[in-house]
């Protein structure tokens, strides 16, 4: 897919990028949302320590497409648990959710089990981020 198709395809989309828990690190999560905004995407950030509940009424809120957790706390199974169910409570099941950040391999199949379209480390390429976006949320 060239860049300009995976422009066209986000270029609909909102995406909220949040930071659940008490993790005060959030140069990922901007280094995501600028690269997403740059490939057409308009982007919402909700900024450091939010609580599950504040991030899913967020998207409730503005109406995104999909909510991305930027994770480095090693709380991740939780805290996306808890935004899944708070999305669910609040009848948005069809808001994807992606998840960044420190994840092991070994709890990227419970993560998609929960609900997870993605989940996408540090050493992935940025190109390979917003294609994947892109095809998921087309």
């Amino acid at each position: 897919m060239s860049t300009q198709q995976r422009t066209a395809k986000l270029a609909s989309k909102r995406i909220l990028i949040g930071k659940p828990g008490l993790d005060g690190h959030d140069i990922g999560a901007k280094i995501i949302a600028l690269t997403l905004r740059n490939a057409g995407a308009e982007v919402i950030y909700t900024g450091l320590r939010r609580s599950p509940a504040q991030i899913a009424q967020v998207a409730i809120d503005e109406g995104v497409d999909a909510v991305g957790l930027s994770i480095l706390s090693g709380s991740h199974k939780e805290l996306v648990a808890d935004v899944i169910a708070q999305l669910r409570e609040m009848n948005a099941s069809d808001v994807k959710v992606f998840v960044g950040g420190t994840i092991p391999a070994e709890d990227h199949e419970s993560l998609r089990e929960l609900g997870v379209s993605a989940v996408f480390t540090a050493d992935m390429p940025l190109d390979k981020v917003v294609a994947s976006l892109a095809e998921s949320l087309s």
